[in-house]
């Protein structure tokens, strides 16, 4: 095992990263039918703001009340389009989010067991967290399909899609970072074959 992958306490940490609507969760749903811990920055990130969580405290402060349902609850649609629309939203609710979400993946996975870990972190290379894990696995795949996948999974319109994934890193900073890469531009059952081949990989590197 290499130096970076042995400076963390317990098991291996996977880094699973990739553009939005590359197919991240389809590659960790694969990991975790193999048996293998899946610590999620989303899941954090929706526990994080869900109805009575501290943060929503800041969001409100920062964003105002426009984008709370009558019933004080985050409307995630209204947040999503304002921040996309604007870089300078996105750098604030980013201030406010990540710092909280990167410490309860920390915590997660210092608590974690098995072989090796995969921790999903979408904004992995934009928020410099890769230092945070022993291997990055990018999941690659068209910024054609990512913007066809999101306008079929979120029924947004093109001009959205496009901002969606301009908003992140692109693909080659990604891959530049990437010591494995899984093309998920093919079906699920070939996205399977790649998974199974690294799960393969991973368990003797863990050992």
């Amino acid at each position: 095992m290499n130096k970076k992958a042995m400076k963390h306490p317990g098991p291996l940490r996977v880094g699973l990263t990739g553009g939005i609507a590359s197919g991240k969760s389809l590659v960790a749903d694969s990991f975790a039918r193999l048996g293998i811990q899946v610590i999620d920055a989303d899941e954090i990130s929706h526990a994080l703001l869900a109805p009575g969580a501290p943060l929503l405290a800041s969001i409100r402060e920062e964003f105002g009340s426009e984008i709370f349902d009558p019933n004080g609850e985050l409307n995630r649609s209204r947040l999503r389009r304002l921040v996309f629309d604007s870089e300078s939203c996105r750098r604030r609710l980013e201030a406010i989010l990540h710092p909280a979400i990167l410490k309860e993946l920390n915590a997660a996975a210092e608590s974690a067991e098995g072989p090796y870990l995969i921790m999903v972190i979408p904004l992995l290379v934009e928020v410099g967290a890769a230092d945070m894990v022993g291997r990055v696995l990018v999941v690659d795949c068209t910024v054609d399909t990512q913007i066809e996948r999101l306008i079929g999974r979120d029924g947004i319109d093109l001009a959205l899609a496009r901002s969606m994934v301009a908003a992140q890193a692109t693909r080659e900073e990604r891959i530049a970072l990437a010591d494995d890469i899984i093309d998920n531009n093919g079906s699920p059952e070939e996205t399977d074959r790649m998974v199974a081949t690294l799960d393969s990989f991973y368990r003797q590197l863990a050992a």
